[in-house]
């Protein structure tokens, strides 16, 4: 991989919907614009931007709720389209008709919302541990059938109360396996790894705005296992699917190519994810699991397997690479390996 060090500029950039702090390399050539995941923000993509052939210009913002951008209430009962409408009102700032997308985690399902919104700003699109287009929790089949008619299991109540209040009180300890620090080192990555900018990371996940109205969000009560079902304001709740389901990306005529990158040990998202109360209740770790056939594990990477399938069958391209010994980041974990996926992909798709 040709390190070339490329300058990160940070930069606050007013749109028409709010003020977005953005990390760029470069004033000219073809955009990439790196979307970043949950309890996260920009930073995490700040040492691969740096390695950004010439020829490619990157943004990559902190999202609605995350890191330096204004403070704007999340409208979950929208699922992710606030941030495809943040992300379009962004291009049209910085005067950009179309974009390659680099989406991480949640960013992904991000940005197949904005591929199916608005497919003629989507030059191409690479998704790494990407978001199920069925959402996060509550669904229980490679075809997203919800467990519950409530979703319950799903949005802003399966947060880790503690985990919540210790990004708040921006908790930077080793003391508990809910400290950030340990979430990060233990599920964002494979462990034993670890990044030679943790501190700078660590920053990002600690930047988080913690509320009702951005992470995790609020919640409501139900009277099915494990309790919880999604409010309608928040990060966790727009991944809820009660409001998110990109599943007609799969019938998107002309829509982009897809490149899929993911660890083979995802504990984040998988189709055995330490994150999902199905799997959770399945362990033991969470009381009074109903068991396999009402509340199964939530098969992730099949969901997203079988979209992408039904996108081929129609005449859409995607590929699929699994890096081993790999967790939720593999352009962290396994810089160089994604670097050489990513700027093939980036030079085909560059018009």
């Amino acid at each position: 991989m040709a390190d070339t060090s490329r300058k990160v500029e940070i930069r606050d950039i007013p749109t028409q919907r709010l003020r977005v702090r953005a990390r760029l390399v470069g004033e000219e050539g073809f955009p990439v614009i790196f979307v970043h995941g949950n309890c996260s923000s920009s930073a995490f993509f700040e040492s691969l931007m740096k390695t950004l052939p010439e020829g490619f210009r990157g943004i990559a913002p902190d999202m609605r709720g995350y890191g330096h951008t204004e403070e704007k209430t999340i409208h979950a009962t929208r699922g992710m389209r606030d941030f495809s409408d943040d992300l379009v009102a962004l291009m049209d700032t910085l005067s950009l008709k179309r974009a390659v997308f680099v989406a991480h985690s949640a960013g992904a399902g991000m940005v197949m919302q904005l591929s199916l919104d608005h497919p003629e700003r989507v030059a191409g699109l690479v998704v790494e541990a990407p978001l199920s287009p069925y959402g996060f929790g509550g669904t229980k089949d490679a075809d997203g059938t919800p467990c519950w008619a409530d979703f319950a299991g799903s949005g802003g109540g399966t947060a880790n109360p503690d985990f919540v209040q210790r990004l708040k009180s921006k908790d930077r300890s080793t003391e508990s396996q809910t400290s950030p620090r340990n979430v990060m080192n233990g599920c964002y990555v494979k462990p034993p790894f670890r990044h030679p900018d943790e501190e700078m990371l660590l920053s990002s996940v600690l930047d988080t705005h913690v509320s009702d109205e951005l992470y995790p969000g609020n919640f409501a009560q139900s009277p099915n296992w494990p309790g919880v079902a999604p409010g309608t304001t928040g990060m966790n709740n727009a991944m809820a699917p009660a409001y998110y389901n990109t599943s007609a990306f799969a019938a998107l005529k002309n829509g982009p190519d897809v490149l899929w990158i993911r660890g083979a040990d995802d504990a984040i998202v998988s189709d055995t994810s330490l994150f999902d109360f199905g799997f959770l209740g399945k362990l033991g770790a969470v009381p009074g699991w109903p068991g396999d056939e009402k509340y199964p594990p939530q098969p992730m990477v099949s969901q997203m397997r079988k979209v992408m399938e039904r996108y081929a069958a129609n005449g859409g391209r995607y590929r699929e690479v699994v890096l081993q010994d790999t967790g939720h980041s593999p352009h962290l974990e396994k810089t160089k390996e994604f670097h050489d996926l990513l700027v093939p992909f980036l030079q085909e798709h560059a018009r």
